[in-house]
Parts: structure tokens; C-alpha cells; sequence
């Protein structure tokens, strides 16, 4: 789980909610400072257990280069209503329409797309769909598939503890504690303590089921991206403890990507990083717009 570097909403942030197709999703809203968007929109998605104040570091940055970005909570997720206790509501190819009708309610232009560990296998849905094409598309600290080894064990842990304890004891016993041990200041573990248990349980358990038993699906995505033009960007932390660097380069090169890697950063390069973050997507955005699809 990743922990926001802080709270308070830089100048130009605004909490909000994102009316669509599919529902309303919260969300942080950026702007440049002159309020007028010249360059395409950006819409960042985040990953299990996660919320869209994880990128918080990095949004005024993005939105300094001339566009609109919005970070959102996927159903169930934090602030974002669930969808009662129906599981497939919560699995990849509907989370994956959620991003897609987010993306339409960002046009008419498109919009950069951004998705977070888990949220890269979910945009990845919507990017296969075609539903709603994006300008661009970068898998954050994400990978081919299925996550493995402790990852793995991890989600297990959560998704079999939440019907015999429930978030709450799940909170007191495992995640305030590890939380605490980490030296969180009071402020964020009050967050983390109303983000962990505004989160939908069924979502929880589905979305775990999904981290650990998530395809391959690269390839199709290596297709899609050469058909359409494309354009796509692998970014991922240096100490990476999800997936593996080696194994997130080595996608990189099935797709024949863009591939940055953040010195210094582990799993949340938006958090452990957040200038070098913000500037690598700025540049890979930029470029896009400037070469256009294909380019």
C-alpha cells in the first residue's frame, strides 16, 4: 500500500466527482494556473488498495505543462460508490469499461492514459477494447500478468481475511500497526484509516482474484498498439517489490516501448519520486503530441 507524501491539496487541485456513462467517480481535478488546458487532458488510474491521492505529488506538475489531469478512485475504491455485491462488477473487463467511459467523459479530445500496478491490467482492458481510444498509454509500475511471490501472497492474505475478520479488525490487527511501524505521521495514518475501510469488500476480494490470476495479455497489446499507432510507455521504479524490473523491462521490449525507469523509487514512483516522475511523463506526452499517431 502505498502512502501519500501529504494530504493537502496543492494550488490548483480540486477534489470532485466525474459524472459518466457508468456512474460517478471521484476524483482530484488539476489545472494550469491560467484555468485554460492548451495540450490533450490526462486521466491517472491507481492500483489495488491504492486511490487517486496516491499521485497527488505529481499532479500540479503535470498540469503546469498545459493540461487538465484527473486522478480517479475505480469503483469501490475510497470515495467512489461501489456496485453492491455483484464481484464481476469488479473485475477487469467491467473496471476496464469504467476507464473507458471516463475516457469519453474527458473528450471530445483524447486523453493520456495512465494506469498504476493493478490499474495498468485494468486499463489495459479499456485500451484492448477500443472502446474509447487514448492519446497515449503508460503502464506505471504494472506488468505482463498475474503477480507472484509475496505480491501474490499478500493479496491472498487480504482477500481470504476480509469475511472472517472484516476491514475493521483487518485494519486494527494488521495494516494500522504496519503503518505505525513505518513511522506514517498521525495525519496520513488517519487517511489510510479511511481509505482502507471506504473500500467495497466484495471489490477487495475480486480485484485480489483478479491481481493473482490476471493473463498475459502483452501481446495483444504489442498488436493493438502497432495496428492503431499507439503509442505506449513502460515506467516502473528501480527497487520495484511487485513485479520484478527485469520482468517489466522485458515487457517494454514486447512491446516495443518507450521505457523509463525511475532512479530511486520503488513501487509508487508518484510518491518515492515525483518530479522525475511527472517530467518523464510530461516529455513522453509531449512527444506524442508533437508526432502525433502513428509516429
Amino acid at each position: 500500500m502505498s502512502t501519500p507524501p501529504f494530504l493537502t491539496l496543492p494550488a490548483g487541485v480540486r477534489r470532485t466527482f466525474v459524472e459518466t456513462s457508468r456512474g460517478a467517480f471521484a476524483a482530484l481535478e488539476a489545472l494550469p494556473g491560467s484555468g485554460v488546458a492548451e495540450r490533450l487532458p490526462a486521466l491517472l488510474v491507481p492500483g489495488y488498495t491504492g486511490s487517486k491521492e496516491d499521485f497527488i505529488a505529481i499532479l500540479q506538475t503535470l498540469a503546469a505543462s498545459g493540461r487538465r489531469v484527473v486522478a480517479v478512485d475505480m469503483r469501490g475504491q475510497h470515495e467512489t460508490p461501489g456496485a453492491g455485491e455483484d464481484p464481476g462488477a469488479y473485475a477487469l473487463p467491467a473496471l476496464g469499461a469504467d476507464v473507458s467511459a471516463l475516457l469519453e467523459a474527458l473528450g471530445p479530445e483524447p486523453a493520456h492514459l495512465v494506469g498504476h500496478s493493478f490499474g495498468g491490467l485494468v486499463t489495459r482492458e479499456a485500451v484492448l477494447s477500443d472502446r474509447v481510444p487514448p492519446a497515449s498509454y503508460t503502464l506505471m509500475s504494472s506488468g505482463p500478468g498475474a503477480v507472484t511471490g509475496q505480491a501474490a501472497d499478500k493479496a491472498r492474505a487480504l482477500k481470504d481475511s476480509i469475511p472472517l475478520l472484516g476491514m475493521e479488525q483487518i485494519w486494527e490487527l494488521s495494516i494500522g500497526p504496519d503503518a505505525v511501524a513505518r513511522g506514517v505521521s498521525p495525519e496520513v495514518l488517519d487517511f489510510l484509516r479511511r481509505r482502507t475501510l471506504g473500500n467495497c469488500p466484495v471489490g477487495l476480494m475480486t480485484m485480489a482474484r483478479e491481481l493473482m490470476t490476471a493473463h498475459d495479455r502483452v501481446d495483444d497489446l504489442a498488436k493493438h498498439a502497432r495496428d492503431t499507432g499507439l503509442r505506449t510507455l513502460v515506467l516502473y521504479g528501480e527497487d520495484d517489490d511487485v513485479w520484478d524490473p527485469r520482468e517489466q523491462a522485458a515487457m517494454a521490449e514486447r512491446l516495443d516501448s518507450a521505457k523509463v525507469v525511475i532512479p530511486g523509487a520503488a513501487h509508487s514512483p508518484a510518491v518515492d519520486a515525483p518530479e522525475t516522475t511527472a517530467s518523464a511523463l510530461i516529455d513522453f506526452w509531449n512527444q506524442t503530441e508533437r508526432c502525433g499517431r502513428p509516429c
